[in-house]
């Protein structure tokens, strides 16, 4: 059942006594326990946890109020009340914390407190603290650090497609241009999996130095390259079978990404395809979203915005792709082809 609006505002005033509940939680092994056991007694994990029982059952129903733990039987009292995990809990738990945790390295104080004057105008987060695009060495292997650590779910779903997005052809490597496309982690796997696959990680010069460490220690590293360009100036290369964006277009307003996906469309051989895989706008991923939402408030020049897989479908139709197509996974994938024949007119036309 979803939470009430009455439920999400108490979560919200008591954010920060509901986070120590969860760390202390996770920190004291009470959630490995509870994972491990199907059921388990009050007494029990109070012993097993050194923890006063009069008090843990207290913790225990915080954690139930958060929907992470669940109680049994119905009506019983905390003596002879049973606990165990809700479902999902402990991945998301994992999914959750480890990511947030990582965020927390970001300068967010800067607007914590002042974010009425921010959105006044007044300054918000310092360039030397984070700029957009990244402006230090420091700032690019932070930033490309964090895109690194959400590519589990990313690389399951371009997994789950990878006989329609990278099937073989018979008279050459298939070239794959990432725009974007971070240190060449994402394009790393690619390459190791798919042995007929040549991939270019399409970036600013400032990344290269990141792609050339992932480069060395891959077995694929023959099929690995690197295209140096700014593609809010320069148009993209051309012949690619396949071009990817991947957590790229929702960082620019919406005339941009409309004419990157454009440029795309242009550069692509005959039969073709851009592939489009973002945190598609649901309520569930603007949750997920909401350090970036309120960080970005004081980083002006960054738009940040999710849109709905739907926005991409109707630009990649427009530019006369066909078979535009979202296809199912832990993040869905957008993609639409360009005809073996006929396409180069019509997108010339426009």
């Amino acid at each position: 059942m979803s939470p009430t609006l009455h439920t999400t505002l108490h979560w919200i005033w008591n954010g920060a006594r509901a986070r120590e509940v969860v760390e202390v939680a996770l920190a004291s092994g009470l959630v490995g326990d509870l994972e491990a056991a199907p059921e388990a007694s009050l007494a029990a994990l109070a012993e097993r946890h050194r923890m006063r029982p009069e008090r843990l059952y207290k913790l225990l129903d915080a954690l139930e109020s958060l929907r992470l733990v669940e109680r049994t039987p119905a009506f019983a009292e905390a003596s002879a009340a049973r606990y165990r995990l809700a479902e999902g809990a402990a991945a998301a738990l994992a999914q959750v914390c480890g990511r947030e945790t990582d965020r927390e390295r970001y300068p967010w104080r800067a607007l914590h407190g002042q974010l009425a004057a921010v959105l006044g105008g007044a300054p918000g987060v310092p360039r030397e603290g984070f700029a957009w695009p990244p402006a230090t060495a420091e700032q690019t292997e932070r930033f490309e650090a964090s895109m690194v650590a959400g590519l589990g779910p990313i690389v399951a779903s371009f997994e789950a497609h990878a006989a329609r997005l990278f099937a073989e052809l018979p008279d050459r490597p298939l070239r794959v241009l990432d725009v974007g496309g971070g240190d060449g982690t994402l394009a790393r796997w690619i390459a190791e999996t798919h042995p007929h696959v040549h991939v270019d990680v399409l970036n600013l010069e400032a990344v290269r130095p990141l792609f050339e460490r992932v480069r060395a220690e891959s077995p694929a590293r023959e099929r690995l390259g690197f295209v140096t360009l700014d593609f809010l100036a320069e148009l993209l290369p051309a012949g690619y079978d396949v071009v990817t964006f991947v957590r790229v277009l929702h960082d620019w307003p919406a005339e941009v990404a409309e004419r990157l996906l454009a440029g795309a469309a242009a550069a692509l051989a005959p039969s073709g395809r851009v592939v489009v895989c973002e945190e598609f706008r649901t309520p569930e991923r603007l949750a997920a979203q909401f350090f970036w939402t309120y960080f970005l408030i004081g980083v002006d020049g960054c738009a940040s915005r999710l849109r709905e897989a739907g926005a991409y479908v109707a630009w990649l139709t427009r530019l006369g792709l066909e078979d535009v197509a979202v296809l199912p996974g832990p993040h869905e994938l957008v993609v639409g082809a360009r005809a073996a024949s006929s396409a180069e007119s019509r997108l010339r036309s426009r």
